[in-house]
């Protein structure tokens, strides 16, 4: 069986490294910023940092609320398609930096995209 994406990305701390290059960069996104208004980011690091392992194939210690859920009262202050796709383009972006490759990348993006319904709650 081939590696997970999981660790062909690096494992543990090239999710670490990722997620809060990734913070940074959505924080200072004036597209997207608005909607981290008032979360508590180290939190949110962390669960975003056990939802990236679970969904790359790593140690599943996710347990966040389903995405759906988790997301209703971002849809309701009007969270759509665009402001997934800048998510998901910083992302990338974060990975680029971090030297990964663009077959990687591309992975990881159609991981994301099997969430996009979730999260715009349709």
């Amino acid at each position: 069986m081939s590696d997970s994406l999981y660790d062909r990305l690096g494992g543990e701390a090239a999710v670490d490294a990722a997620v809060d290059i990734f913070y940074r960069k959505v924080l200072s996104d004036d597209r997207i910023n608005e909607f981290f208004d008032g979360v508590d980011m180290d939190r949110q690091a962390a669960k975003q940092k056990a939802f990236l392992t679970m969904a790359f194939g790593g140690p599943n210690n996710y347990t966040g609320e389903d995405m759906r859920k988790g997301h209703a009262h971002l849809v309701a202050r009007g969270l759509n398609d665009s402001h997934f796709d800048a998510v998901v383009e910083n992302l990338g972006n974060t990975l680029k930096e971090l030297g990964v490759s663009d077959e990687l990348i591309g992975e990881v993006a159609a991981i994301a995209e099997t969430t996009r319904n979730d999260v715009l709650g349709r």
